[in-house]
Order: C-alpha cells, then structure tokens, then sequence
C-alpha cells in the first residue's frame, strides 16, 4: 500500500506539491491526473524516494520512504518520464545488468528477461543497441526495467509515451493484467487511456489534490441532474415540444437534425428517471425512439470542470 499524510515539497518558496494525502490500496490501479505543472511527478518521485518531503510522511506498505530508503526501493518498480537506460549497452545486456543490481538471483536472471522481452515484443531488438532503437522501443525498454525486479508496486510516469496506438494497446492490456498481482500507480496526460484501465483517480492541480475517486464516481458528483441523449425520427420543433410536456424535463438542447431525425440532449430536474415518460410521449405521437441513454461526462470532461473551477 502507497499512503501520503499531508505531504509537502518545496523549492526555495516554489510550491512542488502542498498538503498532499491519499492511498493506494493493495492490488489498486490508480491514475495521477494533472495539467502540466501540477505535481505529477514531484509526486511519484516522493513516492520512490528519489525526492524528500519538505515535511509530513510517504509510506510504502507501512514503511516511512525517507528512514527506509533501500527497503522500499526493494518494493517498487519505477518507470520515470525519461526512462534510466544505457544507450551503449543492447536489450539484453541491460535487462539483465539491470536485474543483477536489483538483486535478482543470478540463476533467474536469464529466464526473467527472456519473459520480459516476449512479454513486451522486444525479443526481435534484443541484440541491438538501446541508442538505436526507436522511441518507442526505448519506452518498452524501460517498462521491462520497472519489472525486472517482479515487484509489488509499479510507479509509472507516463508509461505510453513515444508509442504508436498499437504499442499503446498492447501496453495497456500488460498494465491491465499486472494490477491484480501488484498495486499500480501512473501518470498520464491521455486520459481516455486513464478512463479505460484505473479503478480510481486522483487529480492534482498546483500542487493540491482537487479530486479522487471512480471516474463514473467524479462524473455523477459533477453532472448534477441526470442528462439522456435521444434520438428520435420526426420533426425537431415537434419532438421538443412534446418533451417540454414530460414532467420532470427541465431543459433541452437540440444537438443534431438531419434527414428526418434529431438528436436532442434532456437535463431532468430531479434525480429520477423519466425515460419512461420520454417513451411513451413519443410512442403516444407515433414519433420512433432510435436510441435513447443516459449521457455521462467523459473522464475529459470532469478533469476540465475540476481545474477550470479551481
């Protein structure tokens, strides 16, 4: 488990991060959200100790960083913003200096890194120098870095970066199965990526946490009265003005009209549900429903509402 109590990091009077407090639960996959500057990266440096706090305590399954520098660095698996590699050294050669320094058992250390290289589509480039190799070979080359050490907690500062949406993918799904076996905590700017593969996100803004919970979570705290996306074959005037007549309906927003339909967006004025009504007004009419739900605000969405009202 990762815990922060009331963390702080200053540079001369230059706040880094101010007052910081949250956890990462065993075998959770978070995301760090953040507009650039925010102290994203302060952040995990804290948590890996590379950085020392200004004041309050970073804890790493009970272990305070700043006493036990060299037992929590035992624990953790660390792929920072510019990945640590040897651009003299090949693939191979690296993963496995690599896992010697993390003390990996010297008789593991070859079947650890021929996993790694299937695991991370290396196997092809792992005779060829790491100064040679595109960025985003290089990437993947530092996630297998992270995990040489097969640890229990992953820190990952923008782990997509340089790859293709296919190396995304790929990268993602490895992220994905690793979360069960180990506590994984990440930055990314992509935040349909965030959306998609973390349980949970906290979101940090000038060096404070402004938010952290499910991303359906910090939807339905933002989006006040529920919102239905509809669709309906009929004329647009006609349409709205039987929906001004379903009780609840609070206001309506025609998106789209073409070819005989229109989409419209309907705020309800009250948390209940009036898809009910909404189908029979339209039924009644002799109007077709083609599609008719409930329109939640994308991770994008919440993430520009949160800063912006900060």
């Amino acid at each position: 488990m990762i815990e922060l109590r009331e963390v702080s990091k200053f540079y001369g009077d230059k706040v880094g991060v101010e007052n910081l407090s949250f956890q990462v639960k065993p075998g959770e996959l978070v995301g760090l959200l953040g507009p650039n500057g925010a102290g994203k990266t302060t952040t995990l440096r804290l948590i890996t100790g590379y950085l020392q706090p200004s004041r309050g305590e970073v804890l790493v399954n009970g272990l305070e960083v700043s006493q036990k520098p060299l037992e929590v660095k035992r624990l953790l698996g660390y792929l920072p913003d510019t990945p640590p590699l040897y651009r003299e050294m090949t693939v191979r050669s690296y993963l496995s200096f690599v896992a010697e320094i993390k003390e990996v058992p010297r008789r593991q250390i070859r079947k650890r890194v021929d996993t790694l290289l299937e695991e991370l589509n290396l196997t092809e480039v792992q005779g060829r120098l790491i100064g040679n190799l595109s960025r985003g070979y290089r990437q993947r080359v530092g996630l297998a870095q992270a995990l040489v050490s097969d640890p229990e907690i992953l820190v990952l500062d923008e782990p997509t970066t340089g790859l293709d949406p296919k190396q995304i993918m790929e990268v993602r799904n490895l992220i994905k199965e690793l979360a069960g076996r180990r506590t994984v905590i990440l930055s990314s700017h992509i935040l349909p990526e965030v959306s998609m593969i973390c349980e949970r996100v906290i979101i940090i803004d000038r060096g404070r946490v402004i938010a952290q919970d499910t991303p359906a979570g910090l939807a339905a705290s933002l989006r006040g009265s529920p919102r239905i996306e509809l669709e309906v074959k009929g004329p647009a005037g006609t349409v709205k003005n039987l929906l001004a007549q379903v009780p609840g309906v609070q206001e309506i927003e025609l998106k789209q009209e073409a070819a005989g339909r229109c989409v419209f967006s309907v705020n309800s004025s009250s948390q209940e549900d009036i898809r009910e009504e909404i189908f029979f007004a339209m039924a009644g009419a002799g109007y077709p429903i083609l599609q008719m739900r409930n329109e939640d605000l994308s991770l994008e969405e919440v993430f520009l509402q949160l800063v912006t009202r900060e």
